[in-house]
């Protein structure tokens, strides 16, 4: 089977793209340098169609963490089509769904025992939102700021960041948001018995990678127990060995009401979320015969995403990945640090297994700080873009700054990266980081893309 897509697509397939999908996408690429074609994904390298090799340290937000086009995953998705079977019947028992709730269950832990498959993300929140408001008969829901959890209409209330939201309407109304890691504030408005749950990432991963204290998210669980507030952990970045264990509740030792996960559930070749949960919770939505069908998902058991699941939680397991991504992650961040401990701008190196981030800062020194301001002033994010065009242009790699920080550079390969290619990312952040310092040349880009940004507006 040929590796490239068939003529007409690979000549046109960017210009009907432009034309009948999202014009304004292709245009932030231009403006970014980022619009190639690529030949062929494997591993944690992407081969351009002009020969080029890069690496994927964004892993498309945490989805290949298997790798992109693992072999085996590959394999069993072809070996499910191949037997026609039952693949959407709707009325059947989807059996693969069970096994794959099965071992998703025993590898979360905890009283976790039943399992809801949807198609992404965004859509285990809402499905969280319903099933939490169904177990504990109470409308409110308690969030933390700097949050990320999806652009559905339920899951964006939970986001404190006005630009997702801005020109969508009234969204739910009975959401309340407290500061991540602050347990008094979060004691206070646990305390007054109105929330169904307490929606929060393990990690806020688009705030910056921001790790809490272990004794926030315990006592966190703790609060919500005492109160009647389920736990709900979004483990949609952090799930699937992201930061070492399964889960990261595991780093934390807490054992939440509800989980979801979804990205690199199915090794990023099917659309795929899953929802574990309690018992109790369980049966606070399917408590009759009549409720069985109350919250379904068209896509959400099909056998392609249950197989893709099933050779991915394989693939973690027999490739020791969990235990990879905390050895590998750990040496990242050392060498990170020892490269760039001398530069004023970066502020810190921090993350947990392979999840990591450089947070810069604005700099002290005149000669760097002029620039810095003038294209901040343009636009905030326009520091963290320069350094992403820099470092996919210049150096290869592709990564990508944190949604809702834009100083904060998020660093996430697929858990299979070589430690050779982690020499590579560094020797290339280092070159670039220096060019910030040293040379007039990176803040000439930032001009260029400013014009860019102007010209395209």
């Amino acid at each position: 089977m040929a590796n490239t897509l068939p003529a007409q697509s690979a000549t046109d397939g960017m210009e009907l793209y432009d034309k009948y999908v999202n014009p304004q996408w292709v245009r932030l690429l231009d403006v970014l340098q980022l619009k190639v074609r690529y030949r062929r994904c494997a591993g944690a390298e992407l081969e351009t169609e002009d020969g080029r090799i890069l690496l994927d340290f964004n892993s498309g937000y945490c989805v290949h963490n298997a790798g992109h086009n693992h072999p085996r995953i590959k394999a069993a998705i072809i070996a499910e089509i191949e037997r026609d079977g039952a693949a959407m019947l709707q009325t059947g028992v989807p059996e693969l769904a069970g096994v794959l709730g099965a071992q998703l269950c025993e590898r979360a832990g905890g009283a976790l025992n039943k399992a809801f498959f949807a198609s992404s993300g965004s859509e285990g929140i809402e499905a969280a939102i319903k099933f939490s408001r169904a177990h504990t008969g109470r409308a409110g829901l308690l969030s933390a700021r700097g949050s990320f959890h999806g652009l559905t209409c339920g899951a964006l209330s939970l986001m404190s960041d006005a630009f997702w939201k801005d020109g969508f309407g009234p969204l739910l109304q009975d959401v309340a948001m407290v500061n991540f890691g602050a347990l008094d504030e979060l004691e206070a408005n646990l305390a007054t018995n109105r929330f169904a749950a307490f929606i929060v990432e393990p990690i806020q991963v688009e705030a910056g990678v921001r790790i809490p204290a272990i004794e926030y998210m315990t006592q966190a669980r703790i609060l919500c127990r005492r109160h009647g507030t389920l736990f709900v952990l979004d483990e949609v970045q952090t799930g699937l060995h992201r930061t070492g264990p399964f889960v990261a509740a595991h780093h934390f030792g807490v054992e939440p009401d509800l989980i979801i996960l979804a990205k690199a559930l199915s090794g990023g070749l099917i659309p795929v979320s899953a929802v574990l949960m309690t018992d109790a919770v369980y049966a606070s939505t399917y408590s009759s015969f009549k409720r069985s069908i109350v919250h379904t998902s068209t896509y959400g058991e099909n056998a392609l995403a249950m197989r893709a699941g099933l050779a991915t939680l394989e693939v973690l397991d027999d490739e020791g990945l969990g235990e990879r991504a905390a050895k590998l992650g750990d040496r990242l961040r050392q060498m990170l640090t020892d490269r760039l401990a001398k530069y004023e701008m970066v502020s810190a190196i921090r993350g947990l297994g392979m999840l990591s981030a450089i947070e810069f800062r604005p700099p002290k020194r005149l000669r760097l700080r002029i620039p810095f301001t003038a294209f901040a002033r343009i636009h905030p994010a326009m520091f963290g873009q320069v350094l992403v065009m820099r470092l996919f242009r210049d150096q290869g790699l592709l990564t990508q700054i944190c949604g809702n920080n834009f100083m904060v550079l998020k660093i996430s390969p697929p858990l299979i990266v070589s430690e050779a290619q982690l020499e590579r990312f560094v020797d290339g952040v280092g070159e670039t980081v220096d060019l910030m310092h040293s040379s007039g040349r990176f803040w000439t880009e930032a001009l260029g893309m400013a014009r860019r940004v102007i010209s395209a507006i």
